[in-house]
């Protein structure tokens, strides 16, 4: 299941005093890769919160990876709209679809957007989707 509020349940691991120091940096850096990066401020206020300000350069020297730690927004912002495949029958192994099924699906149906999609021509007017153009 896809976590809803993942700082509601990353607080309670981080101010949990039994946690070691180095599980509590895995625990933001998971948080950070999670959502492509977080704000200054929210990165801030983790680390004092957690007291690790001798160990921040662990988590703010990703970026030397080009992992997005700081950025300007806090949540993943997709560049293509996902479509809902909550009914559809999977795998039992299955966990995702990837994003080119979606492209992939919205080509055959002629619905791409034609910013995003240059050089993926419209179909002419009288084709009527029994084959590929």
């Amino acid at each position: 299941q896809k976590v809803k509020d993942s700082m509601r349940v990353l607080l309670p691991v981080l101010l949990n005093k039994s946690h070691e120091i180095y599980d509590k940096i895995r625990a933001i850096l998971l948080y950070i890769f999670s959502t492509n990066g977080t704000t200054q401020e929210n990165l801030e206020k983790l680390i004092q919160n957690v007291q690790i300000e001798n160990d921040s350069d662990m988590i703010r020297n990703w970026k030397y990876l080009d992992v997005p730690v700081i950025s300007s927004f806090a949540a993943p912002q997709h560049k293509y709209p996902r479509r809902d495949r909550s009914s559809e029958e999977t795998f039992q192994l299955s966990r995702w679809t990837p994003v080119i099924k979606d492209v992939m699906e919205d080509a055959i149906e002629n619905k791409l957007d034609s910013k995003d999609w240059p050089y993926c021509s419209r179909c002419p007017p009288t084709w009527n989707g029994s084959g590929a153009v």
